[in-house]
């Protein structure tokens, strides 16, 4: 059974269709409460103790690391997709001659750090074109060869949710020596991954779209053969495991650093790491796998309808259940998005696709607001 609608756990005005979490998600209520009470502990700094800089960011990191079955030890604490794949990009090995394999249109976070590691030794940057079926993965799967390095992918294109199979992908970079880069941006927390099976080197994710999370904090895994990497970072709490901070020293310290070499400075964040832990503990309520389940219903009656109306969308078994993108014969109508957004109504343009992405606060009734709205403006008929 689909998960019931959770709108009452937001604040959601009922006139409003906000279909646009690939954008930014709302926060949850139980996420802002423990925002406003973390900024609040600040106000009382002689409550804080050096205990308080380690435990929420060991909860949190074992959130995550539930989130997709990996260990605690394997997760980093990062601001942004862009600073984890920068770590990923300086400590993977890529030499002359070697090519890199890219999605056409990727995000920048996993395309920028690999052209500038390309330039730096002589690799060649390996631009997979967008099928024109929208089925990603052979495509992919053609351009891994003996030189490959890198095969950096997201799980869904950003641009409309298109599909590429992540553990064909992992197992065709295996069988060539390369290292499997993932974001998961948008996609974490909203379909189930697992690293046992896809076997990534590095996969990163911002926490502010499909984790519910703030902006500016997010987690990295890196798969424990670079645990011993290096990161960019040299601060305190990567040097010292104590809470006392009168016996802290400058000498690196041993024992269960792990991934978090690559921490950020400043990750005990008394607002942001109380608020991912609240994000973390529903999206495991939830599970990925029921939430994927329960919005996939929403985004097949969307492209219904908008198949109805004449717009073309991927074929269902080549998108992602949370996330669909819709195509007009003569290009998204100019102007579109903030006419919709006049009328409540809620969603993004990127590339050639008008991009739904519809989260467990939604429900029939936001995507009958979507289409009428279309047909008021006469962008279908």
């Amino acid at each position: 059974m689909p998960i019931p609608d959770q709108r009452h756990l937001f604040d959601i005005p009922d006139n409003i269709a906000y279909l646009n979490c690939a954008y930014l998600s709302p926060l949850l209520k139980t996420v802002a409460a423990a925002g406003q009470q973390g900024v609040a502990r600040k106000s009382r700094p002689w409550e804080i103790t050096g205990e308080d800089f380690d435990i929420e960011i060991e909860i949190a990191r074992a959130r995550f690391a539930a989130l997709i079955g990996a260990t605690a030890d394997d997760i980093a604490v990062i601001p942004a997709a862009s600073y984890g794949m920068a770590h990923a990009a300086r400590n993977v090995p890529v030499a002359a001659g070697d090519n890199i394999v890219l999605l056409a249109d990727q995000f920048p976070s996993n395309v920028a750090p690999w052209r500038q590691r390309a330039g730096e030794a002589g690799a060649e940057i390996r631009t997979v074109a967008r099928p024109a079926d929208d089925d990603w993965t052979p495509a992919v799967l053609a351009a891994i060869d003996a030189r490959t390095a890198v095969v950096a992918l997201p799980n869904c294109h950003w641009t409309d949710g298109t599909l590429v199979d992540l553990e064909a992908a992992g197992a065709a970079a295996r069988g060539a020596g390369a290292a499997l880069c993932l974001d998961l941006t948008q996609s974490i927390g909203a379909m189930p991954f697992d690293v046992a099976a896809v076997q990534p080197g590095f996969m990163v994710a911002a926490g502010y779209k499909w984790m519910m999370g703030p902006y500016s904090l997010g987690f990295m895994y890196a798969a424990p053969r670079w645990h011993d990497g290096i990161g960019f970072e040299h601060n305190w709490a990567l040097r010292s495991n104590d809470p006392d901070f009168a016996r802290m020293r400058a000498d690196p310290t041993t024992g269960r650093i792990a991934a978090r070499r690559y921490d950020m400075g400043e990750a005990a964040n008394f607002a942001l790491m109380p608020m991912a832990i609240a994000a973390l503990d529903q999206l495991l309520a939830w599970d990925p796998a029921e939430t994927q389940a329960s919005l996939r219903a929403l985004t097949d009656d969307i492209a219904t309808r908008a198949e109805a109306a004449g717009l073309r969308v991927a074929a269902r078994d080549r998108r992602a259940g949370h996330y669909i993108g819709l195509r007009f014969a003569d290009g998204v109508p100019e102007g579109i998005i903030p006419r919709l957004g006049e009328r409540g109504v809620y969603v993004s343009q990127r590339g050639d696709s008008l991009r739904v992405t519809p989260h467990l606060y939604n429900d029939a009734r936001d995507v009958a607001q979507l289409f009428d709205a279309l047909q008021h403006l006469g962008a279908i008929g």
